[in-house]
């Protein structure tokens, strides 16, 4: 495809429905710790944040200790509720078809989970064995560092600037931007709210779509916006 080499396609809450399961996990965690918050009031406020991360700001901005033990005991919960219940986001291996594009995966999730969750999706052989995990790398801050991006396009051979994203975070969208990619948003998945497509298009975001089986035809356009621009 004329413009692109390559497509980075987000994990949770664009591949997986998982987003809104880790809401629901991490809401009722941290409502019991003192911080009272929904599950859409984490997809809201932390979407696309890690758990450690997002224990690191409630403590910060709300004065609330949280104990160090959270973070293995929220792990365990959600690992064993993903592998339970979540769903793949229909239209993944369709819109791939039509995509002539090498294609890999940048997340904040470990792979380990990535594959658990993949795998029940139906949609694993599609992206193995390119998976990158910031979490599994040594040192790697997690998005919006750009750093995942980096790592990803060094392994594909790509050129960022010739790589386009499928992101449904601002975190994700910001660390993209900050690679030298074009990002498209996402908003198909269970967690989403009433302003996320505005908060996408806000943080960098060139257009939103939350049907994967508008992707292939967004992304020829980009590629002809891009050779246009040349």
């Amino acid at each position: 495809m004329a413009g692109f080499d390559l497509i980075i396609f987000d994990c949770d809450g664009v591949l997986v429905d998982s987003e809104i399961i880790a809401a629901q996990v991490e809401a009722k965690l941290l409502t019991e710790a003192g911080y009272p918050i929904d599950a859409a009031g984490v997809a809201e406020r932390f979407a696309g944040m890690s758990w450690k991360d997002m224990l690191l700001t409630v403590e910060k901005e709300a004065d609330v200790p949280l104990q160090a033990s959270l973070l293995d005991s929220t792990e365990k919960l959600l690992d064993e509720k993903l592998a339970r219940s979540v769903k793949g986001i229909p239209g993944v291996a369709q819109a791939v078809a039509r995509l002539d594009l090498a294609r890999c995966i940048c997340s904040n999730s470990s792979s380990r989970r990535i594959k658990s969750m993949l795998m029940r999706a139906g949609t694993y052989e599609l992206f193995t064995p390119h998976i990158f995990s910031a979490k599994d790398q040594p040192d790697m801050p997690t998005k919006p560092a750009p750093d995942i991006f980096h790592h990803a396009v060094k392994s594909m051979g790509a050129d960022p600037a010739r790589t386009i994203v499928l992101e449904d975070s601002v975190h994700g969208v910001e660390g993209a931007l900050a690679a030298g990619m074009r990002v498209v948003g996402f908003t198909g998945a269970s967690h989403t709210f009433p302003s996320h497509a505005d908060r996408l298009t806000e943080a960098g975001a060139e257009t939103v779509i939350n049907r994967h089986v508008d992707l292939p035809a967004v992304v020829e356009a980009m590629a002809n916006w891009s050779a246009h621009d040349l």
